[in-house]
């Protein structure tokens, strides 16, 4: 048994560090731009300065079959001059404050919060060829006051995987057991409040429902709080977890190992989309539209689907090399992403079922307090 599970663990992680880029421990390859840029956004030279995740926009440092980067390049004439990224949202919320940004990939959370302090600008959605292929559902995410503000990329789903051999599978024992990880993320306290039943839009919680929601993390006060997946994948393979919040892509990682883990079917659970965004500042939009261009086609998001593990918001990246993504998160089904509950940031100023809902920052402060 002992040395099933340190194959499983090798196999596991071996394949995280080769395949999921968004979330790898592995070094990002550093580009060195000649010349080197100015602490402004440039583009009206034709370059672009891009901040997104490990894995969504790779140069081919980690591998020559993911330089989707360089393609780029060489089919539009516009060049990445800085390509920063970063392995979790935290960092993305640090790193997008040090310097402006042609081109940002943002998660919800930090969507809205660049939307309201006008760090980026709206984006026509006419001049990005395909844009009518990405899912409905994911564009109208990112228009506000009838303006795009961002072009859908990739989005995933969480759910509870479980180890049958040791435990039944139920959502309760999860949030009650020490022997579950949850992901280290304020938005995680979404989960938590579907769990304890705190009314339909879990995201807009006001502070009785974000009081009861904490508690139930409050409870158990040797929970695991994973933020990289090889941590995740550790303590499926070495028997030290019972459950994890995870994705459906983990679930089958381990599943490949040879770890029968299976997933929780709750009614519902919660997702996230990461869109493109335009900086505010941007003097010449030319390249940026090139880029968003590239990243909305079929092509690219199957090659970034396939390598970090999160599914296509174009239903047409769904072949070849991303079609097991697809189906592991069952892209096009309308049923399943009717039982995704699409994560926004917690806004502040809007009515929750009893009361004025808690903002986002209230969030990361009661989080902060939870995991410290």
């Amino acid at each position: 048994m002992h040395r099933r599970r340190t194959y499983a663990l090798a196999l596991a992680a071996s394949a995280l560090v080769t395949g999921m880029g968004a979330a790898t421990p592995t070094p990002a390859p550093t580009l060195t731009p000649t010349p080197t840029p100015t602490p402004t956004a440039t583009q009206s030279d034709g370059t672009l300065q891009i901040l997104t995740y490990r894995g969504y926009a790779e140069y081919g440092g980690v591998s020559p079959k993911v330089n989707w980067v360089g393609s780029f390049e060489k089919e539009t004439g516009c060049r990445i001059a800085k390509l920063d990224t970063v392995q979790t949202a935290e960092e993305m919320d640090a790193q997008v404050d040090k310097r402006p940004y042609d081109l940002v990939s943002a998660g919800p959370a930090l969507a809205g919060r660049l939307i309201a302090e006008k760090k980026v600008q709206p984006i026509d959605p006419a001049k990005v060829s395909g844009y009518e292929d990405i899912d409905e559902r994911f564009r109208d995410m990112m228009t506000v006051s009838d303006k795009v503000y961002g072009v859908p990329y990739l989005w995933g789903y969480h759910q509870f995987i479980y180890d049958p051999a040791k435990v039944k599978g139920n959502l309760e024992e999860a949030f009650s057991s020490e022997r579950t990880a949850l992901k280290d993320s304020p938005l995680t306290i979404a989960d938590a409040a579907l769990a304890a039943g705190e009314g339909e839009e879990p995201f807009e919680l006001s502070n009785d429902q974000l009081d009861r929601a904490m508690a139930l993390l409050e409870g158990v006060k040797e929970r695991t709080y994973w933020t990289s997946p090889v941590d995740l994948v550790k303590g499926f393979a070495t028997g030290s977890l019972d459950y994890a919040q995870a994705t459906p892509y983990y679930r089958l990682l381990l599943q490949k190992a040879g770890m029968p883990v299976k997933g929780l079917n709750t009614r519902e659970t919660t997702g996230w989309v990461d869109s493109w965004m335009l900086g505010a500042g941007v003097p010449d939009t030319t390249c940026a539209y090139r880029w968003l261009n590239w990243v909305t086609a079929s092509n690219a998001q199957r090659d970034a689907a396939a390598w970090v593990g999160l599914a296509p918001a174009n239903d047409k990246a769904c072949k070849g090399r991303a079609k097991a993504i697809c189906e592991v998160y069952e892209v096009g089904k309308a049923k399943r992403l009717d039982r995704v509950v699409f994560a926004v940031r917690p806004p502040g100023g809007c009515q929750a079922e009893d009361g004025e809902c808690t903002d986002y920052v209230t969030w990361s402060q009661r989080w902060q307090e939870l995991v410290k």
